[in-house]
């Protein structure tokens, strides 16, 4: 591995899970004494589920936090299948915060690609006349290398949008890109499992799959030791 990456392996994922709060909260910490908000892109899957409801617990000062999304299916916010339902089930429901805080992807739009360009024009107005940058990204990492809805074969490195929609057998999506992931502050990548943490070592120098476009300057990896 790079000797840029920032690496925590831990034996368990109780371990893992409390070294991510106690970056999550140095870091806030630090923007709430600049007098600045934090924006935190949180990512889908079930993976996260344990994190989230740990986090949901723990004393920061959620107040301070802006909550994005990395992808989103172009489903009902009401679906199973919503990375926004599983956020607010797991975690963003057990906050005192409010809706202004909240950045969702808009899944009533008439059409993917209007979900995909509503999206990145609400990011926009949040960085106005700033640049755009989030603090953290929160990535998990699909079994085929995927990040967010960034899959091999689709890495498409050289768009310059912010968001992008994508079109799968399963569902249609909308991701943030990978020059929009790469802009982040911090990269948090979540790899609670063995296996997961395996698939990552062996892909992350792999230019098939999307995880080894990451920055490697920004990554800060939450890995399963095995």
């Amino acid at each position: 591995m790079a000797k840029n990456y920032k690496i925590i392996k831990k034996n368990s994922q109780k371990q893992l899970i409390d070294n991510f709060i106690r970056e999550f909260h140095k870091i806030n910490r630090i923007k709430e004494k600049k007098g600045e908000r934090l924006s935190f892109v949180l990512t889908g899957g079930k993976s996260p589920i344990k994190l989230y409801r740990s986090l949901s617990k723990s004393k920061t000062n959620w107040e301070n936090v802006d909550f994005f999304w990395g992808d989103e299916r172009y489903v009902s916010k009401n679906s199973q299948h919503s990375n926004y339902k599983l956020a607010k089930k797991n975690i963003l429901n057990n906050l005192k915060i409010n809706k202004k805080q909240l950045f969702s992807v808009n899944t009533v739009k008439p059409n993917l690609i209007s979900s995909s360009k509503d999206y990145e024009k609400k990011i926009k107005k949040y960085f106005f006349r700033k640049k755009l940058k989030f603090d953290i990204i929160l990535l998990g990492l699909g079994e085929d290398g995927h990040i967010a809805s960034i899959f091999p074969g689709e890495i498409d490195k050289n768009n310059i949008n912010v968001t992008k929609s994508v079109i799968r057998d399963d569902f249609e999506r909308i991701s943030l890109t990978l020059k929009t992931i790469n802009n982040a502050k911090k990269i948090f990548l979540w790899l609670p499992t063995k296996k997961i943490s395996r698939i990552f070592y062996d892909s992350f120098n792999n230019k098939k799959k999307p995880v080894s476009y990451i920055n490697k300057r920004k990554i800060f990896v939450f890995s399963m030791l095995y």
